[in-house]
């Protein structure tokens, strides 16, 4: 099968690159489109949650009242009762357009005390716009935001629509920033690792063509959906890795196959009916896993299964055809080393087996030598590194994940130090009854709601048929414990009689989302699971292989998840990074990691188990054909994990929180599993299964030798490729 369509990227090479040209071109033009189609806010809500009912509520006739946008003016030496002050912020404000705004309060409108500060330095003032909707509600801000600047003054913007504009603006910069940072290196390691500028062209290409076309598919989604520009992210990081780890395999193949002695045209059939081979299971396993995302319900969450799954089928169509058909067209070039000495004697393919595939060779022996011992030290490890996370305080994005010194952070943290109360920490209960709500009772409820830990204030604040709203202030972090315990209690207090009462504000919504991701996790994980397990067992006609595969990829990946504990909730290497710690990690970081690093970890687990599959097909023993494999494929497997880490450690030097938390989550999660699992924990395990590694019930071993796809082992190689022994 997988030969077959080698031979036809022979055949019709030209067809193919002009097509993929035209492809490329067409999707390009009309993809890009799709900025302007994305929503700018995240959509982190779960639609079903109770908070998400209470906003629907609240877009409709009762409306909301709380302050989208706080406005801060400060000044050092001027007071708010000093003309000079007073003066020029009254004469903004008494300008500003009022069309889209509902209410603007500010301390000369209402006379409150609160809303100056204790050293009379500063004052704020409160806007909400009219729209329900959060980027329509960015956008009203954008038009009249240069309307607040003053003569004097400081002027900084808090509260959630600020947040949101900020998170925006700030993440489409650190994009371009990662982008500066990773490419640059990227394309230097590239020529270095492929050690052929023509063969370091190639991952570059098949990136180009999936992210280009992924751009066009999600561009159709917005036709029928809302997509986050979040989105974007999954493209650029998801596309480029992909395409690296997707060419090395594939042009490592096809140098091994030149070296054996094989044409273009043979060498091109080999490798697509190994590599390719490879490629299509693993690329299905990565795709399903970003499937899985569509067990949740959130905009965010669906719009990284749109992207991710969208880019990892275009990413494998593109190596099963154009990357056979760019093989054929430059041939020999591709084995050559641009870069050096002349090419043919030592290509990448060959894994220069004196060096370090015969490292890697001794160190899989040494491994093997001891299995149970290797495997108990690493697995200990690996839980050790693990168990930080079982004290995982969760969050949802707020304005935390924003630099110490953006606007949204400073007005909050200002407001906590000066003021009274911070507008913007509402909880908002809204009250639906079978008819007319009695004031009495509405009252006497909002007075019990008044005396749970944690309210500051509780006022009824609007009514309209049966639907009443309740305003309730706060002053506690809002993902802090002690906030989920609040919402907690406020859900319990019990309303009028015959009354529901919902609870909306970043506290409720904040419970609601961990309260989706934790529920729906164990589902996507079951899911993922299990189409993996079906997807190995199709390729290697094993059902332990799976499995085993499986608890070895989530047991690196517990390991990732406690460092990312131990970094950005307690806050080591706080400095090194350049964050300031909540005490919270964002409760969508293991969601992403999962479908991410998972996929990931699978493209490495099936590269190196379909060269071992191939050494016990030309006889080797399980010990040796593990020792081989591992030779063969560490080379290529660090190399692919590598590049990789460099194409989103950009992303670790960002300065919103949540991307330098995938940065880094990712990095760690890849390095401890192309080095620690694949080169000390699979051999061990590898050596404790021996043959049993390969064994299926007998009527599913029967199913497989007719229905399944096995690979069939090239020709035996030349004696200078064999791996030196001990």
């Amino acid at each position: 099968m997988f030969g077959a369509l080698g031979r036809f990227a022979v055949r019709h090479r030209r067809l193919i690159l002009l097509g993929a040209l035209l492809f490329t071109v067409v999707a390009g033009a009309w993809g890009v489109g799709v900025f302007g189609r994305l929503g700018g806010g995240a959509g982190f809500d779960d639609p079903g949650s109770p908070s998400s009912h209470a906003d629907r509520l609240l877009a409709g006739p009762l409306g909301r009242h709380t302050a989208d946008v706080v406005v801060l003016y400060e000044s050092d030496r001027l007071t708010v009762d000093d003309p000079a002050f007073a003066g020029p912020v009254r004469r903004a404000l008494d300008a500003l357009p009022r069309q889209g705004i509902v209410r603007l309060e500010s301390y000369w409108s209402t006379g409150s005390p609160g809303f100056v500060s204790e050293d009379r330095h500063a004052t704020y003032v409160t806007v909400q716009f009219r729209s329900p909707d959060d980027q329509e509600r960015v956008r009203a801000l954008r038009g009249i935001r240069d309307r607040f600047e003053v003569e004097g003054p400081a002027v900084r913007f808090g509260g959630i629509t600020a947040m949101t504009d900020q998170v925006n603006s700030t993440i489409a910069h650190d994009i371009g920033l990662a982008e500066a940072i990773s490419v640059p290196i990227l394309l230097i390691l590239l020529a270095v690792v492929f050690r052929s500028l023509m063969a370091a062209a190639l991952p570059l290409a098949v990136g180009v063509v999936a992210a280009l076309g992924t751009m066009a598919v999600l561009r159709l989604v917005t036709l029928v959906a809302d997509v986050s520009t979040f989105a974007i992210q999954v493209v650029t990081v998801l596309g480029l890795g992909l395409a690296i780890d997707y060419a090395l395999l594939a042009v490592t193949r096809f140098r091994e196959e030149l070296g054996r002695g094989a044409s273009v045209a043979t060498a091109v059939e080999r490798t697509t009916a190994t590599a390719g081979r490879t490629i299509a299971f693993s690329g299905a396993v990565v795709a399903l896993s970003f499937a899985g995302l569509a067990v949740f319900p959130s905009r965010f969450l669906l719009s990284m299964a749109y992207a991710g799954a969208a880019t990892v089928v275009l990413a494998v169509l593109t190596s099963l055809t154009v990357l056979p058909a760019l093989l054929a067209a430059l041939g020999r070039r591709v084995g050559q080393r641009g870069l050096g000495r002349q090419a043919g004697q030592r290509g990448l393919g060959r894994a220069r087996p004196a060096a370090s595939g015969a490292r890697w060779y001794r160190l899989a022996h040494a491994v093997m030598r001891r299995p149970l011992a290797s495997a108990l030290a690493v697995v200990a490890a690996l839980v050790a590194l693990g168990l930080p996370f079982l004290g995982v305080n969760w969050a949802r994005p707020g304005d935390w994940v924003l630099p110490s010194g953006a606007d949204a952070r400073a007005v909050t943290r200002e407001l906590a130090e000066r003021f009274t109360a911070d507008p913007a920490k509402i909880v908002t209960a809204v009250v639906e009854a079978p008819r007319a709500l009695d004031r009495a009772a509405l009252d006497g409820y909002a007075a019990r709601l008044d005396a749970v830990s944690g309210v500051e204030s509780a006022a009824v604040t609007g009514t309209t048929g049966a639907l009443a709203r309740i305003t309730l202030g706060y002053a506690m972090d809002p993902m802090s414990r002690a906030a989920v315990r609040m919402v907690e209690d406020l859900r319990a207090v019990p309303p009028p009689a015959g009354a529901v009462a919902s609870f909306t504000g970043m506290p409720a919504s904040r419970v609601d989302i961990v309260d989706m991701v934790v529920t729906r996790l164990p589902w996507m994980a079951l899911f993922v699971a299990v189409v993996s397990i079906a997807l190995m067992f199709l390729a290697f006609g094993s059902v332990i292989l799976p499995i085993k595969s499986v608890l070895l990829n989530l047991l690196s990946l517990s390991a990732s998840f406690g460092a990312i504990k131990l970094i950005f909730q307690d806050g080591r290497l706080a400095g090194l990074l350049g964050f300031e710690p909540v005490g919270a990690v964002d409760v969508n970081f293991p969601v992403l990691i999962v479908a991410i690093a998972f996929g990931l970890a699978m493209d490495y687990e099936m590269f190196l188990l379909s060269r071992v599959r191939e050494e016990r097909e030309r006889g080797a023993d399980p010990a040796e054909a593990m020792a081989r494999g591992l030779a063969r494929t560490a080379g290529v497997v660090t190399s692919a994990a590598l590049l990789v880490a460099v194409s989103v450690a950009g992303f670790a030097f960002s300065s919103v929180t949540i991307m330098k938390m995938i940065g880094v989550g990712l990095v760690i999660a890849v390095a401890v599993d192309a080095t620690i699992v694949r080169g000390l924990l699979v051999p061990a395990t590898m050596r404790l299964l021996g043959e049993r590694a390969w064994w299926a019930p007998r009527p599913l071993a029967r199913w497989w030798r007719r229905h399944g796809l096995p690979e069939h082992a090239p020709a035996v190689p030349c004696p200078e490729e064999a791996v030196p022994s001990l």
